[in-house]
């Protein structure tokens, strides 16, 4: 979601946590942006090194806005700043908070933020990399000293910060993929609950009805579920989640989820009926260490039973099982 910023806004801004959609919004209209990035906190902060954030022009010349580093503290100065890149094109690094130029720019955390400011046009060679990754669904390393950037195939550590001269090293992940299988109430809040929390998701639903779900997903699909996840695909940025309630579709996708090497597979269900879902799993060829990494009867316990109490559970579980273990560090 993109916000503007300026006095009596909501932050709503602040819900978009990967820049990358609002970048292709914006390289796909032709309109250059502004990358910031969080490189070195020191003391407490609410994001770490790596956070970032997009700045393009608004309607009527204002600065319209995705991500955010402090909760609203200091974003709308950021912007003012970014407005400045937009205009000259000159990258700038901030510094907020304990040992900053601009006193009167408080953060209640009582730590400090630096941050880089780089120009980004439409035409780069290195955007057009970037965003071909995301799709193809490769990590890749954004490598940039304000001026020049270039996208490098393969990983890394999430951040890494070069001072003199300056460079900036940011490491991007594919997307964050939900695959829900089922058309009840708990399969919907789950699908409902991922698209809210900006992960790529597809319903599937098979032989559901034509007509689209009632809230917005990245796909939907029809087909029997072990067709529609080996069709898709999964890596270990995807979560996979039976809850068509019957095995005929439910063991299958899980299946193809667990060989395809999903970052998270579950299937809801009664714990009465797990034994006999993974015999069946067994027989149909799943190997102990495939078993081993499958959630029955997923989520947080002690929430509640209704569709929303059961979908919020096992959302965070899945948040967990994929957030990278350098970012937990």
């Amino acid at each position: 979601m993109t916000g503007t910023l300026g006095s009596g806004d909501w932050p709503t801004f602040g819900w978009a946590d990967d820049v990358r959609p609002a970048l292709a919004e914006a390289v796909a209209a032709g309109r250059p942006a502004v990358l910031a990035t969080l490189f070195e906190v020191e003391g407490s902060a609410p994001r770490g090194p790596g956070a970032q954030m997009l700045f393009t022009h608004g309607a009527d010349d204002t600065i319209a806005a995705n991500g955010y580093f402090s909760g609203d503290c200091i974003e709308g100065d950021v912007a003012s700043h970014a407005a400045q890149v937009l205009a000259d094109g000159k990258p700038r690094r901030l510094h907020y908070g304990t040992g900053s130029p601009w006193i009167d720019i408080r953060l209640r955390c009582g730590g400090a933020l630096f941050i880089l400011l780089e120009r980004i046009d439409p035409g780069s060679t290195a955007v057009a990399d970037l965003l071909r990754h995301a799709r193809e669904r490769h990590v890749c390393l954004w490598d940039s000293d304000g001026l020049a950037a270039r996208v490098i195939a393969g990983t890394g550590p999430l951040l890494a910060f070069e001072d003199d001269p300056a460079r900036i090293v940011r490491r991007y992940d594919p997307p964050r993929r939900l695959i829900v299988s089922g058309g009840d109430p708990g399969a919907l809040a789950a699908a409902q609950l991922g698209a809210l929390a900006r992960f790529e998701t597809i319903l599937v639903r098979p032989q559901g009805p034509e007509t689209p779900p009632p809230f917005p997903v990245s796909r939907y699909l029809r087909s029997a579920t072990a067709e529609a996840v080996a069709t898709l695909g999964v890596d270990r940025w995807t979560a996979y989640l039976g809850a068509t309630h019957e095995d005929e579709h439910d063991l299958g996708g899980c299946l193809a989820a667990l060989r395809g090497g999903a970052g998270y597979v579950g299937m809801i269900g009664a714990k009465s009926r797990a034994s006999g879902r993974l015999a069946a799993l067994e027989a149909l060829g799943a190997t102990p260490e495939e078993l081993a990494r499958l959630h029955l009867s997923p989520g947080i316990t002690g929430l509640g039973k209704s569709p929303w109490e059961v979908a919020t559970g096992i959302l965070a579980e899945i948040m967990q099982a994929l957030n990278p273990a350098s970012e937990r560090a």
